[in-house]
Order: structure tokens, then sequence, then C-alpha cells
């Protein structure tokens, strides 16, 4: 008897969210993205999940049929689905957390290639904690 996977059965993936500063108000976004638009062009996520209701840890989960993946979450305190910025125009001013513990630098947002996680990577879960300016 053989048997035979199907590539496009999905996998769940959960997706804690840590740090959350529940003073600050706004809502949490996650996204998940493939290589294109990660990690700006928040209409290029392939999931998307946002929420109000804030508390210090928070649980997101996606039935997700990619192999390959990279996911942004955006503490979005001003409610417009953008990624505020300081008074430099550059540096975001709101709380974001990236998968594989990327973080924004000198050279501007992680890229996907620092960022993406294979489907075996992401099985067991993924825990991202914010981090605010």
């Amino acid at each position: 008897m053989m048997l035979t996977v199907n590539s496009s059965a999905a996998t769940e993936l959960k997706v804690t969210v840590n740090n959350v500063d529940v003073e600050r108000g706004g809502q949490i976004i996650v996204m998940v993205f493939g290589k294109e638009g990660f990690p700006k062009v928040h209409d290029k996520a392939v999931y998307y999940d946002a929420r109000e209701v804030l508390q210090p840890v928070m649980e997101f989960s996606f039935e997700i049929t990619m192999e390959e993946l990279a996911v942004k979450v955006l503490h979005d305190e001003t409610m417009d689905g953008k990624v505020t910025k300081n008074w430099t125009g550059i540096y975001p001013k709101e709380g974001l957390g990236f998968s594989r513990e990327q973080k924004v630098g000198f050279t501007g947002p992680p890229k996907y290639k620092y960022s993406k996680l294979s489907i075996e990577q992401f099985r067991d879960g993924l825990e991202i904690s914010i981090l605010y300016p």
C-alpha cells in the first residue's frame, strides 16, 4: 500500500504574540507573507488578522497552504493599518515583531530571506515578541 501526500493540504500556523503593551490601545495585526511584498506592502499579505481586544499574550491561528512564509506583527496604535514612523520619517513609532526574531535596523526593515520559515520550522507554532521603540 502506498500513501501519497497532498501538497495542497493545509497546515495550521499558530502564532503567539508576546509583549503586547495593552496600555497603548489600538489593534494587533498579524500578517503572513510569501516572498512578494514582505514586510512593507500589507496588501500583499497572503493571510491577515487584526484584533482590537488586546491582551499581553495573544494567539492567532491560520490554515496555511504555503511551504515557506514570513510573518510580521504590527501593534497598530493609530488603527490605520500602516506602520507610523517617528519624527525621522524612517524608524517606526509603533511596536513591531517579525519571524526569526528579525528587527528593523539601520539598513531598514528585515529582508524576506532572513525572516522566512519552512513548513518544518512553523509546524509546531511560532512565537513573536513585539519590540517597541
